[in-house]
């Protein structure tokens, strides 16, 4: 048994040690919003929150996680998709075919919970590894800097 929290809640986990976490997400626990794409953390489309830091759930094998808080971009904000971040994507106007949207939201989660007024050196560098196939990389950064401002407000 692997013991994790995911998005706030306690799991106890009856999976292989060497699974990797993004499908014990998807397949075991049914949180299909994080995506596989390349199956080697080439780009991006997996990225969950490991105690509070970006990491590629496809190469993240279970006994990784084990007694530690995974966030899922379902569990990003509560109510879900309330997140300045999801609420700043759509006003941009991001997302095309969607597929990388999550991946790409919890990583610039992560750069602003790291640096609340990132520059786009920033952004650029932070999101590097996160590949959108749409080439909505422009929108991305706008979103990336609305939601900063937002979430500068008092």
């Amino acid at each position: 048994m692997i013991h994790v929290k995911i998005n706030g809640v306690d799991h106890d986990l009856d999976v292989d040690p060497e699974m990797p976490l993004l499908w014990a997400l998807r397949d075991v626990l049914g949180l299909t919003g994080t995506k596989f794409g390349c199956g080697e953390a080439l780009c991006g489309a997996c990225t969950v929150h490991l105690d509070g830091d970006p990491v590629r759930a496809c190469v993240t094998p279970m006994h990784r996680v084990k007694g530690r808080e995974v966030t899922t971009i379902e569990g990003l904000a509560d109510p879900p998709g309330d997140h300045p971040l999801q609420r700043a994507w759509v006003a941009a106007g991001v997302p095309q075919c969607g597929y990388c949207q999550a991946g790409q939201i919890m990583t610039a989660a992560a750069l602003l919970a790291a640096n609340p007024t990132p520059s786009d050196d920033d952004i650029a560098h932070s999101m590097a590894g996160n590949i959108c196939r749409c080439g909505t990389y422009v929108r991305i950064r706008a979103a990336i800097k609305a939601a900063a401002a937002e979430l500068k407000k008092p």
